[in-house]
Order: C-alpha cells, then sequence, then structure tokens
C-alpha cells in the first residue's frame, strides 16, 4: 500500500512573504485567538454580575468603632494575633458556587479616620463575622470598647467636581515583588541602654498628622484585608530561588517527555557513531557561601515573611476638605512620609501608585481625566472594593499589624484619639443579692442619701455643660456610652 502527503499547501505557505505569511495565518487561525480572548472577557464579566447579585442579596455589611483602652501598653504583636484569628473567615468555594451563585471570599476594611482631629479606630465587616472581630479584639484588648456606628462617608459629597469640598486620594502599592517583606514593627525597637530597648511606635507621626486636622478636614486611611490560601507561599520559593540563581524546576507535560526520550534516543545513536563530543560539565548550583549579603538579606526576608499567614491587602487613602482649608502639601505629604517609614531599599517598601489611581494627571485631557480619577477613587473607597484599581497586594498578619495597630500611649502623643472611657469588671457570681426595697412610709426614706444624689447630679450638669464648649464634629463615629 502506497500513501502518499501532499505538502503543496505547506510548501506554498512558507514561500509567501513574511507580511502575507501572517495575514494568511490570521485568516486561517486567527479567529480562535479572537475566540478565546472574547470569551475570557465575556466570562469575567459574567462573573462581576452574578457576584455583584449575590453581595447585594446575601451580604451585609457594618461599621464598628473601636475606643481604645486607656493608658494601652499592648505591643504591636497584640494585633498580629488579631489578625491571625481573622483567618478562621476564609472559605473556597466549589464551581458551582462560584460560577452560578456568585459567591466569593468576603473582605474586611482595617481603618483609622480622622474627622477634624478626631481619630477613631474602625472595622468594617460583614454582619455574620461580627462575632469573629470582636473576639480577636477582646482577646488581646479586654477594656476596648466595640459599638456599631453610621458611615462617615455619607457626611462629604461622593461626586465631584463640587463647589464646597475638594479631594485627594491615591492607593499604595508594594514596590517589588509581593515575596519581600517590608519594615516591621520589631524593628522600630532601638537601643535605649546598656542592656535595654526602646520601641518607637511607627504609629506616632500618623496620630500626630491626624490631630494636627482642623475644622473642615478629614482624613481617611483604609486596609482592605482579604483571607486567602497557601498557594502565595509556592511564588515566594520561586522567587527565592531566581536571587539563588537556580531555575525552579518546572512542571513536565506529555510533550516534554516525548521531546526528551527523542532527545535521548539520538544521543545514544550518535554515541555510537562516534559523532558526539564529550557532554558539556553541568554548571555548579550557587550555595549560600557564594551569595552576596544582600542576597542573604533577601533570602531570609523571603523566608520570613513565607512563614506567617498571609493576606491579600489593599491600602487606599483619602484627604476630603472644603476648599478655604484644603491644605494637600501638609496631609500628602506628612502621610507619604509616614508610610516610607516601612521601606528597606533591599528588600521592599510602600509607594503612592501615581499611574492609575492617584488623583493625579499629566499630559493631555488633564482636567476631565482628573475629575473621572476623583470620583472612581471616592466610589471604590464607599464601597470598600477589593479588585477595582490595582490588584491586592500580599502581606503577612505581621507587616498588617505594622500597619494597623492601636497605638502605645507611652510613644503617642495624641490627645485626640477616641478612648474607652475606663476598665469595667462584672460584679462576682457568688455576691448576694438584695430584693428591691419600696418604702411604706416617710420614715423609710433616708433623705440625706437624696441630697447627695441630686448634688451629685447638679456635679453632673456642670461638668457635661464645660465638657460641651468643645464639642466633636456632629458626623463623629464615636459612641460612649
Amino acid at each position: 500500500m502506497e500513501i502518499i502527503i501532499d505538502t503543496s499547501r505547506i510548501d506554498r505557505f512558507l514561500s509567501l512573504p513574511p507580511e502575507l505569511m501572517l495575514w494568511e495565518f490570521f485568516i486561517n487561525f486567527g479567529w480562535i485567538v479572537l475566540g478565546i480572548v472574547y470569551l475570557y472577557g465575556f466570562s469575567l464579566l459574567y462573573l462581576g454580575y452574578i457576584r455583584k447579585n449575590w453581595a447585594k442579596k446575601s451580604v451585609r455589611f457594618i461599621l464598628l468603632a473601636i475606643d481604645i483602652p486607656q493608658g494601652n501598653e499592648q505591643f504591636p504583636k497584640a494585633t498580629e494575633n488579631m489578625f491571625t484569628y481573622l483567618g478562621g473567615a476564609h472559605g473556597t468555594q466549589n464551581f458551582f458556587e462560584k460560577w452560578f451563585q456568585g459567591e466569593f471570599q468576603l473582605s474586611f476594611s482595617y481603618e483609622i479616620v480622622s474627622l477634624e482631629g478626631y481619630t477613631q479606630f474602625l472595622i468594617r465587616t460583614p454582619v455574620q463575622f461580627r462575632n469573629l472581630i470582636e473576639t480577636s479584639v477582646y482577646s488581646q484588648y479586654p477594656d476596648a470598647e466595640i459599638t456599631e456606628v453610621e458611615d462617615y462617608v455619607n457626611s462629604v459629597p461622593q461626586k465631584f467636581p463640587d463647589d464646597e469640598y475638594d479631594i485627594w486620594g491615591s492607593e499604595f502599592i508594594l514596590s517589588q515583588h509581593f515575596a519581600y517583606p517590608i519594615k516591621v514593627y520589631s524593628e522600630f525597637e532601638y537601643p535605649s541602654g546598656p542592656s535595654e530597648t526602646q520601641f518607637k511606635d511607627p504609629m506616632a507621626s500618623l496620630m500626630d498628622l491626624n490631630s494636627s486636622l482642623g475644622p473642615g478636614e478629614q482624613f481617611w486611611f483604609q486596609l482592605i484585608v482579604i483571607p486567602t490560601g497557601f498557594d502565595w507561599v509556592k511564588e515566594s520559593e520561586k522567587e527565592a530561588m531566581k536571587v539563588m540563581g537556580r531555575k525552579p524546576k518546572a512542571k513536565k507535560d506529555v510533550v516534554d517527555y516525548l521531546v526528551e526520550g527523542i532527545s535521548e534516543a539520538s544521543e545514544v545513536v550518535y554515541e555510537l557513531w562516534r559523532d558526539i563530543e564529550d557532554k558539556p560539565k553541568e554548571e555548579k548550583q550557587p550555595t549560600m557561601m557564594d551569595l552576596t549579603p544582600k542576597q542573604k538579606k533577601q533570602l531570609e526576608g523571603i523566608q520570613n515573611k513565607a512563614s506567617k499567614l498571609g493576606f491579600l491587602g489593599k491600602i487606599r487613602v483619602m484627604y476630603v476638605a472644603k476648599k478655604e482649608v484644603l491644605n494637600k502639601p501638609k496631609v500628602v505629604n506628612g502621610f507619604v512620609g509616614y508610610i516610607k517609614q516601612f521601606t528597606t531599599m533591599d528588600l521592599n517598601g510602600i509607594k503612592p501608585d501615581l499611574s492609575v489611581t492617584a488623583t493625579k494627571t499629566a499630559y493631555f485631557s488633564k482636567k476631565e481625566r482628573l475629575i473621572k480619577r476623583k470620583n472612581r477613587i471616592m466610589e471604590n473607597y464607599v464601597s470598600r472594593a477589593e479588585y477595582p484599581g490595582r490588584t491586592p497586594d500580599l502581606y503577612n498578619i505581621e507587616e498588617l499589624a505594622t500597619l494597623w495597630h492601636f497605638p502605645l500611649d507611652s510613644s503617642v502623643r495624641a490627645p485626640m484619639i477616641q478612648k474607652a472611657p475606663g476598665r469595667k469588671a462584672d460584679a462576682p457570681s457568688g455576691l448576694p443579692i438584695t430584693p428591691d426595697f419600696e418604702p411604706t412610709s416617710l420614715e423609710d426614706i433616708d433623705f440625706s442619701q437624696e441630697i447627695k444624689d441630686s448634688e451629685g447630679s447638679k456635679d453632673d450638669i456642670e461638668k457635661s455643660e464645660k465638657d460641651d464648649q468643645d464639642e466633636a464634629p456632629s458626623n463623629l463615629p464615636f459612641v460612649n456610652e
């Protein structure tokens, strides 16, 4: 039986000029590429649509104000433990839940706001995780107070341009690959004597900036936290291999095994014909002794970061103020200076995202593009959107606790931070309780005690009138019961 293979079409294709060859290929096979791109884009639009519907029907968020304890001396390690406990909110969705019901991993927003100089710590959480958040706080800060409050973002316009208000906003991103850590709180300890160290809280500069705001000014700091799995650890290992100059082992498929088999068979034939030269010796893989001090530090940093629980995270910042008191150089440069504290030149740092999300434009159509950016970042901040804007970075719990923690009273002097009024304690369980006493005659009433109570109430009234002389803003999300 004679088999004839017609290669005329292939020969004709290979004989075409390059531009005609490309056009011929596009006509015959280009629709496949276009089809894949179309299906991918459609799947993203569809996924976004069903997620939005699921969140609208099934998810409700609340905003919790955290009044930190008086005289707080808890190291940021306590906040790190809070984020560890938050890992309990991580869940996985199967194919049906993801592509038909629209379920997705819910996020949390850890926020610090300053309204005209009054500073408050807040956490926005889905209702079903409220107990998880409260437990994480109370387990580390038993004297803190948590209160559900109204959203402070509704106190200012949310569409721009506006006649009264103007804004500045930006997301902040990692300057290097997420595998490299930023400077964390444990690195802010300095020797204060021969055998003692002192912790200089990096939060001090932010608290001072918040306290410097005046009437008509607001500053919002938002840290979106999204529980995630452990796939990022493998990416960190690949980055560590690059630092060492080693190529990570790629997974082999059927084609790789086939090519490898053909290569080995050909080498056997060449060996028999004596037409092959000696194989070159494999290059020696670098060891730790061959690395520079910078490479060793990078490897250690990658390993330390990957050893702790990680979350996807996004930093978003807004400065909202009336036009007559707007002071961007003070606030914007002040916050950038605060965030630069966490930069280590040979590892990682955090920088403003000037190219995509910052309310700053250059070159053509500057005014129109600036208005779009302002409205977009305001919308994303108000909705606490996770993925619009820049892709979330990866932070471990130590880095999150560095960026958001309750300041230490011994190193932070900011008098207008909202704090819990004092320690509360329940009565002992074995305390005998006297039944309610109802007087039956005037002789049973202790008028001296009534006089003392009335005097005390007068003192309270005078004290409250004195306190009202310096009232906080009416929209302040602070509640003390």
